[in-house]
């Protein structure tokens, strides 16, 4: 178990299972929090606390390489802005939220809601936008409100979720490799805020005009067709299912399978049409049905405290949001 340097201001915060668990011996989520000693001094303020993220830039994103995600705790972020400031700390450029399925809401800077979907409703695991060709890098989640009950953003290691598929579903696994997948979705032209994927056209492409639309969906080499009702039907380039974290050298479950086919449904939409392979078939039900259960085994999903942060390693992690009683808001930053 890699140890935290003795020298830093901050240690080591330990959850029991299922908020925390062991892979590779290595914890999953990393859990950071203030030492004692140092909650007036280095992490006094957001400022302070900006300056050491800028001092220990390369030692964080050591820490993200080796675990994945990092979950900050009990450090002094206490609204929105605070957020901000913290994100923008480690110097990332960000990214615009351009093709991406969710409804979400612009609060401050760089920071947005996250997926805005009704309570009730459960968000399956993905890589973030990886039905487009340009995702983040890097995620930032934020917990303005916890929830009374509920509302995990449960993390997954892909390629954990990958050496577990190709164990079980051999087959499957070599189809995906050989073929890559397509993904479907109907977009209404403004956002549908009863939807997990109601994000209109409009919001998706950040304009108001078809053209715009137009070309925005050519650069992403995305078949488009308008609808009669106004609607936009897209469908994507053909997209690796499996991808090869350079960093690593590990496989990864780079993709949002089991999200559309789980959760792309809406009075648009029908789940089981919005993922498939590039003929046109669909993902085999049992297949899916097994791809469920790996996911449930190796969930991580802590309880959210107000003030936590947890930094993803998007190419490293799939996420997820389970339904929860209000209120409850998480905010988001997406770095390239």
């Amino acid at each position: 178990m890699t140890a935290i340097h003795t020298d830093l201001p901050v240690r080591e915060l330990t959850l029991e299972t299922p908020q925390q668990k062991i892979f590779n011996e290595k914890r999953f989520p990393l859990i950071l929090v203030p030492k004692d000693d140092q909650k007036d001094n280095q992490f006094s303020s957001i400022d302070s606390t900006v300056a050491w993220i800028k001092n220990q830039k390369k030692v964080i994103e050591d820490f993200l390489l080796e675990h994945g995600a990092i979950l900050f705790r009990e450090f002094p972020i206490t609204c929105p802005e605070d957020f901000d400031n913290f994100v923008k700390g480690f110097e990332y450029e960000p990214l615009p939220y351009v093709g991406g399925a969710a409804p979400r809401t612009v609060v401050v800077g760089n920071v947005f809601t996250a997926n805005e979907a009704p309570p009730e409703q459960l968000i399956p695991f993905h890589h973030e936008m990886a039905q487009v060709p340009t995702y983040p890098k890097i995620l930032f989640f934020y917990c303005d409100i916890e929830p009374s009950e509920g509302g995990q953003t449960p993390l997954v290691l892909s390629n954990e979720v990958y050496k577990s598929m190709a164990e079980c579903d051999e087959d499957f696994v070599k189809k995906l490799v050989e073929n890559g997948v397509q993904y479907t979705r109907i977009m209404p032209q403004e956002d549908d805020p009863s939807s997990p994927i109601g994000r209109g056209w409009k919001s998706t492409y950040q304009t108001q005009d078809k053209e715009e639309a137009e070309r925005k969906c050519k650069d992403q080499g995305t078949i488009f067709e308008w609808l009669p009702n106004g609607c936009l039907k897209t469908i994507t380039a053909v997209l690796p299912a499996i991808r090869e974290d350079t960093r690593t050298g590990k496989k990864t479950w780079f993709n949002s399978i089991i999200a559309a086919y789980q959760g792309w449904k809406d009075v648009r939409n029908d789940p089981q049409k919005a993922i498939t392979f590039p003929d046109g078939s669909q993902m085999p039900e049992d297949s899916m049905k097994r791809l469920g259960e790996v996911f449930e085994e190796h969930t991580v999903a802590f309880k959210w405290k107000k003030g936590d942060i947890v930094m993803v390693d998007n190419r490293q992690v799939l996420h997820a949001r389970r339904s929860y009683t209000p209120p409850r808001r998480i905010l988001a930053a997406l770095c390239k």
